[in-house]
């Protein structure tokens, strides 16, 4: 079997990667060819990652999945949620989203928040999608040098190392986009 994964981001590929079957050929956005940004203007983490696999199937006809992952802040009323990766500004800048959400929270003391990740299949004709849901708090500064995006500054509930301090292989275990993954792979392992 052979699926394309709908990322241009490279630590996306390399943590899904990861937990993909061998018999599992993955292919980048760059192995088909797609060079172009690829549209996710949906108003939900869900609607996003639909948008992206539908994109990928219908102007490149591969059978592919997409994910789309955002950080809610309980006391931020779920923000930065769907915008999470522009959170500071269309430049994508972790650092500057990261800096951003600390001073939101400055002074706040409910820090409680979670990674939600939505993964969309399209395989043979049809369309399903995988939730996976990592609850924990934010931390009142970055800490550790692993991982991307907002991993520096998010502990996972009942850990006391924050995500950016933790190897792949932990991370995965615990994680949003690791327990969205094991379903889409339980999933098509029962195909």
């Amino acid at each position: 079997m052979q699926l394309v994964f709908a990322t241009n981001n490279d630590n996306k590929l390399q943590e899904v990667q990861s937990l993909i079957p061998q018999h599992i050929k993955l292919l980048s956005l760059k192995d088909i060819g797609c060079f172009e940004e690829v549209p996710e203007t949906q108003a939900t983490i869900e609607g996003n990652a639909i948008q992206k696999a539908d994109y990928i199937k219908t102007h490149y006809g591969y059978d592919c999945f997409a994910d789309d992952t955002g950080l809610e802040v309980e006391s931020l009323n779920g923000d930065p949620g769907v915008y999470s990766a522009r959170y500071a500004g269309a430049q994508r800048d972790a650092h500057d989203n990261m800096n951003l959400l600390l001073k939101n929270l400055e002074g706040q003391p409910n820090r409680d928040a979670q990674f939600k990740t939505v993964i969309a299949l399209h395989l043979n004709g049809r369309l399903k999608t995988f939730d996976g849901i990592c609850k924990g708090e934010i931390t009142n500064s970055k800490q550790g040098t692993q991982g991307f995006g907002y991993d520096p500054i998010f502990k996972a509930l009942g850990y006391d190392k924050t995500f950016a301090e933790m190897s792949l292989e932990q991370k995965n275990k615990i994680g949003h986009r690791g327990k969205a993954t094991r379903l889409l792979v339980d999933f098509l392992n029962a195909i």
